[in-house]
């Protein structure tokens, strides 16, 4: 049996055991499976390395940063971007790769206008790296929004000016996954407008109240689910060599 998975921490809302269990059965791969690790920390995946079955996971919050120490190697990509949500266990080597890049700007280029000119960015954890990354090959500029860290833009600065001179505003945070489908991050929505671009790196629900909102102000809204779904693609990729 060759095991695949995704790691995380209370990941129950996640679709990718079903995304790749369907996958297997279009291939007739009988002998693959795609399990949930629900790890409380991160120190738990040593136990998951033993698994000789293993041949790789994704990693989705909070632990896109935290695995890095465990694993043998990193892609030229995932080193620069700082984070990791791919692993392929190659002879027992760890090696750690970053398909999150693909899956956003795939999937977030197309609905850029000419008037979307630079970005908030929600969230400064381990999901925010292949957004920053990918910013910045597009040459978009962005300020990151953060609860935590004084050195970034705190959420209760965020005012009418703001909002006005960032387009882009796009969530990295969980605040909003299913089952806290009415939670939204701190932001004066009273101030979004057509001009805006919201992007929401959740999919559980489809439509985050975050999402929501901005659609009502008129702004354009996108979900994570092609993300998902490319960045799915290309790890399949990575495990099988293709």
């Amino acid at each position: 049996m060759h095991t695949l998975g995704l790691i995380g921490k209370n990941i129950s809302y996640s679709f990718s055991v079903k995304y790749f269990t369907e996958k297997f059965e279009q291939l007739n791969l009988g002998n693959y499976s795609y399990e949930l690790f629900d790890l409380k920390n991160i120190n738990e995946i040593e136990t998951l390395f033993r698994n000789k079955n293993l041949l790789g996971f994704n990693i989705t919050i909070p632990y896109k940063q935290a695995i890095i120490p465990y694993l043998d190697e990193l892609s030229p990509e995932a080193k620069e971007v700082g984070a990791v949500n791919t692993v392929k266990i190659d002879n027992g080597k760890k090696i750690g790769y970053n398909t999150d890049v693909y899956g956003f700007e795939k999937s977030f280029v197309p609905m850029l206008s000419k008037h979307h000119q630079k970005a908030l960015i929600l969230g400064n954890g381990g999901a925010s790296k292949a957004v920053v990354f990918v910013l910045n090959k597009l040459g978009i500029p962005y300020t990151i929004v953060s609860r935590n860290d004084k050195k970034l833009l705190h959420y209760d600065a965020l005012d009418e000016d703001i909002l006005a001179s960032h387009q882009i505003i796009i969530n990295c945070t969980p605040v909003g996954t299913y089952p806290q489908i009415n939670a939204t991050p701190k932001l004066p929505y009273q101030f979004l407008t057509d001009i805006h671009y919201l992007y929401d790196l959740i999919y559980n629900p489809e439509e985050t109240k975050f999402l929501q909102l901005g659609k009502k102000k008129g702004a354009k809204t996108k979900n994570g689910l092609e993300m998902l779904h490319l960045q799915a693609e290309k790890s399949w990729e990575i495990w099988v060599g293709l």
